[in-house]
């Protein structure tokens, strides 16, 4: 029991020190010099755009006049979230096809099966390709790709939070030392790995959608997140790492600068809420988006922005068919100084709670030690 309690007041502690250092608070002076960013040298990007809408809202969203001439003459793609298998959303696919637009199927589970792909669903994620198949043979559609958007069931860690902050820490702390949930993510690991394969064999590229933070992860050797939150660090053709910066406005293209370099496409937003009509972030303004979208064009030529819809609400369409890729922005030091601590701060709490187990060994070994000595001195010799 007691060892429970200090572990437990570890795991709060960086918690607390996670919040503290990421308040929005500055620095009183940054000694990191401000930087001049540009694209890299040659073709301009290949931007897309992710489309998360039900039926309804997603039929309006196409019907919208000069939408899809504009799309073609950005030569954009679209990342269409395959909420259901239906008809209307087969007509959707079957005008974009037939106006040229590539689309890449975002393979999305039910509501009640976790909607994002991870590993307490990968049975479920095996059985959604194989539905998705026969719905589109029905239908006669054509794909540019397949997208896998392997994200924690949110869910699930917010009820967890309302019921009580130390169930979540709990939850955590049991989690990061289960050897059961090891296992089920190896599992999870080889199932969608060769899921994959799968689809790969059925003439789909794959792009696999990754939260910034499994670059943290990587980081510092763990597999953490993997067995607390259920992500799989399992990778298709291209692996996009979504950096949205709207999480954090006052951080700004920073993060974009930070994950840049482990990032082989980056996907960027948010701009609206998309299907999540509960979502209490402020969507990117339109400087905001064209500032990410300079700094990720320095890291890659794949870039996708969420969402599509958002996009289309704030009137961004029209900026982005003549937008200038050779444009420079500036990054402030203090915002590049502040990214850099946070994501420190990441790495040392995964690290901490990796090796939480090496840690309560060597206290153990330090107390048995101590007792020994004390049982020594007090044996008569």
């Amino acid at each position: 029991m007691r060892s429970r309690i200090v572990l437990l007041l570890i795991l709060t502690l960086l918690f607390l020190y996670t919040e503290i250092s990421t308040s929005n608070g500055t620095p009183s002076k940054s000694d990191t010099l401000n930087i001049e960013i540009g694209r890299i040298p040659g073709a301009f990007p290949q931007l897309g755009f992710a489309c998360e809408l039900e039926i309804g809202p997603l039929k309006n969203l196409f019907a919208t006049p000069g939408l899809i001439s504009d799309l073609k003459e950005m030569n954009a793609n679209i990342s269409l979230a395959l909420i259901d298998l239906s008809q209307e959303r087969a007509e959707v696919v079957q005008q974009l096809n037939n106006a040229g637009i590539p689309v890449i199927a975002w393979l999305a589970l039910p509501r009640e099966q976790g909607y994002y792909m991870n590993a307490s669903n990968s049975t479920e994620a095996i059985a959604r390709f194989a539905n998705f198949e026969k719905w589109t043979n029905k239908y006669n559609l054509k794909w540019a790709g397949v997208g896998l958007d392997i994200e924690p069931n949110f869910a699930e860690f917010v009820t967890l939070k309302k019921s009580s902050r130390w169930k979540l820490i709990s939850t955590i702390l049991d989690r990061s030392m289960s050897l059961k949930r090891l296992s089920q993510s190896q599992k999870a690991r080889v199932v969608y790995t060769g899921l994959i394969k799968k689809i790969e064999d059925h003439g789909y590229p794959v792009q696999t959608y990754q939260l910034s933070f499994i670059g943290d992860e990587r980081k510092v050797h763990s597999t953490l997140l993997d067995r607390v939150i259920g992500v799989v660090s399992a990778k298709g053709k291209t692996e996009a790492m979504m950096i949205y910066s709207s999480f954090n406005h006052n951080f700004g293209s920073a993060q974009v600068w930070s994950y840049g370099p482990d990032a082989q496409a980056i996907v960027v937003g948010i701009t609206g809420k998309g299907a999540d009509t509960t979502s209490k972030f402020v969507p990117l303004n339109w400087e905001e988006l064209s500032r990410d979208l300079i700094v990720a064009s320095h890291f890659t030529n794949t870039i996708g922005i969420f969402s599509l819809e958002g996009c289309v609400q704030q009137g961004f369409l029209p900026l982005l068919k003549n937008f200038d890729w050779n444009q420079k922005v500036i990054l402030s030091g203090e915002s590049i100084e502040k990214v850099a601590h946070f994501r420190k701060v990441i790495q040392i709490a995964i690290w901490t709670v990796t090796n939480l187990l090496y840690f309560i060994a060597l206290i153990v070994i330090f107390i048995l030690w101590r007792l020994w000595c004390r049982h020594r001195r007090k044996t008569p010799s």
